[in-house]
């Protein structure tokens, strides 16, 4: 379900970057999309709790122009290009810092993959947004699940 979250938090972010305000995004699309009301709740509140905690949405220093990193042979061997693709999105978007990627990647290699798609980038994506220990270094942000959702 984190998975899913984190594809909806990418939708709001993109919008977020495209100059619109919170309440201006177009949520019924997401309805539309498959995505369930808890879902889109769990995503909002993720966004609300990151600026309750003094966090920006969209981090100043991911506009700046700066280096990028190159992966090693090893890594594009393992790893999709589309999941590269996924990662670097979200970098752009604010949501993974550089020392985020590492640490994906380092997990990756450390759980011993032999290759990695967008289902498996998005399940690493998620223990870093998700990951509660990790959110208080700022990294990430602790959600707790109401007693009536549904985990699927």
């Amino acid at each position: 379900m984190h998975e899913r979250i984190v594809e909806i938090i990418i939708f709001l972010m993109s919008e977020l970057r495209a100059n619109k305000q919170l309440v201006d995004i177009d949520v019924s699309f997401l309805a539309k999309s498959g995505y369930t009301q808890s879902e889109i709740s769990t995503a909002f509140s993720w966004l609300f709790e990151r600026l309750s905690s003094g966090q920006p949405l969209i981090d100043p220093a991911t506009e700046q122009v700066g280096s990028h990193r190159i992966f090693s042979e090893i890594e594009k061997n393992v790893i999709s290009k589309e999941a590269f693709g996924y990662l670097i999105q979200c970098r752009e978007l604010g949501l993974l810092k550089n020392a985020d990627i590492e640490t994906i990647i380092e997990r990756i290699f450390a759980a011993g993959f032999s290759t990695v798609g967008i289902p498996e980038i998005k399940a690493f994506i998620a223990g870093i947004l998700f990951n509660a220990d990790y959110a208080g270094t700022g990294g990430g942000v602790s959600i707790h699940f109401n007693n009536d959702d549904t985990i699927h």
